[in-house]
């Protein structure tokens, strides 16, 4: 959530920042400005009428005779000014309430060195890793890779669960599997970060704390009548476990969880109908930190490479982009999407999304550090990224380390968590 009073002071600046997100985005301020006036003409009216009261009382309590008509005349005064007040004060909560509602529903401002653009067509491809394999067979898509080696049935998914399901079966679970093992291992090992594995049922408050709700609530998954939303990533309960807290120690603090997820998604996608891109139900291995906010850049870089590691390891050619104001997330004021090589669509598709929200979901969610011993607490700013999708990384292996038998070869780091260093029929 934005500043009420950063925005409330400066609306044209904030109006031409979210501009650069698109219409949509800049029709979020309207009807705010009047919400915020009627707020302040309240509360400046409250001040007033508590210091007139705060004088009076005052009076009253060196007034000498207390028996006198008068000093009961001005005593019932001072009972009437505190019911007025406490009438103002009401509707000064109400303006409040409708005030942060409103901003409930306003978009994070892009960072001066997001590009401008307004789709995915405007993304800056930062840097490239790996050559893209030159094949001297067609190579498959990993829908037929899975159904040729018996690893993965969607048909028998969507007969139990509708579309957009997935069963792995066998080496296809293993390999699932080991790729989770792999990749917290790198993180918690190699990187860092502390593991924690959360609830995946969230409350409203959680959702709401990360951007989820209000915006988004079709795309969620409800569960009634607990009121509670199965986790879309796990950012939502990761970020939200210092929902309400004052930091104390060091920064940054990092967290990797795996979690399954899942996803109303609506809609039709081309190519991601079918196979493993685009499912309701998918694994994930999330990272987030919680950093100082002069430092917040620098660890978004820190995360980037984290994610990258992963993909170099399993020798998967990979492109790192910024995306486009017009293509970030309700969220995020800057993100870098890190998208792998797909042999059978012949272009790179995003495997991971890293990104900085500077303290738009910390104000949301009451997140705070304290700087040192004694100063006063400041909002944190809060990161993640993907470290990675794993079906996306499971369907980027098959087809990137197909061989002309039809069988996959597994990448020197993953085989001692796979069990071997092929997989075939």
């Amino acid at each position: 959530m934005l500043d009420a009073k950063f925005v409330v002071e400066n609306p044209e600046q904030v109006r031409q920042a979210l501009a650069r997100r698109g219409p949509a985005a800049a029709a979020a301020l309207e009807g705010l400005e009047p919400v915020a006036a009627r707020r302040r003409a309240l509360l400046r009216e409250t001040e007033d009428r508590r210091a007139r009261l705060k004088t009076a009382s005052k009076s009253l309590g060196s007034f000498k005779d207390k028996a006198s008509p008068e000093f009961a005349r001005l005593r019932e005064q001072l009972r009437a000014d505190g019911d007025g007040i406490k009438a103002l004060e009401a509707k000064l909560a109400e303006a409040e309430t409708e005030l942060e509602q409103q901003l409930l529903r306003v978009p994070n401002l892009p960072h001066a060195s997001v590009p401008d653009g307004a789709d995915s067509a405007a993304n800056r491809v930062e840097r490239t890793w790996g050559e893209p394999r030159a094949f001297d067979f067609e190579p498959q898509a990993h829908w037929d890779l899975g159904a040729k080696l018996g690893i993965l049935d969607l048909e028998r998914a969507a007969k139990l669960s509708g579309p957009r399901f997935a069963v792995l079966l066998g080496a296809g679970a293993r390999l699932e599997r080991a790729l989770i093992q792999f990749m917290l291992d790198v993180h918690v090992r190699d990187h860092g970060y502390t593991e924690l594995m959360p609830p995946y049922l969230v409350n409203r408050a959680s959702m709401t704390g990360t951007g989820q709700l209000p915006k988004f609530e079709e795309d969620l998954f409800h569960v009634a009548p607990q009121d509670l939303f199965l986790v879309p990533t796990a950012e939502v309960p990761v970020t939200n476990f210092h929902a309400d807290e004052v930091l104390e120690g060091p920064l940054p603090v990092k967290y990797a969880s795996f979690t399954p997820c899942f996803r109303a998604e609506a809609g039709s996608y081309g190519k991601d109908v079918r196979g493993l891109i685009r499912q309701h139900q998918f694994h994930k291995v999330e990272l987030v930190k919680f950093a100082e906010p002069e430092k917040s850049f620098d660890e978004l870089e820190s995360l980037t490479r984290d994610a990258e590691a992963i993909l170099q390891r399993l020798e998967l050619p990979y492109r790192v982009v910024t995306l486009c104001a017009g293509d970030l997330g309700f969220s995020a004021t800057k993100t870098y999407d890190l998208e792998v090589w797909l042999p059978s669509q012949r272009t790179y598709r995003e495997i991971s999304s890293c990104s900085s929200f500077g303290d738009f979901q910390a104000r949301r969610a009451k997140i705070r550090y304290r700087p040192g011993k004694g100063e006063k607490p400041r909002l944190v700013h809060t990161l993640n990224g993907s470290g990675l999708a794993v079906g996306r990384t499971w369907l980027a292996l098959l087809e990137n380390h197909q061989q002309a038998d039809g069988s996959i070869r597994i990448p020197e780091a993953l085989r001692p968590y796979f069990g071997g260093d092929r997989l075939s029929a």
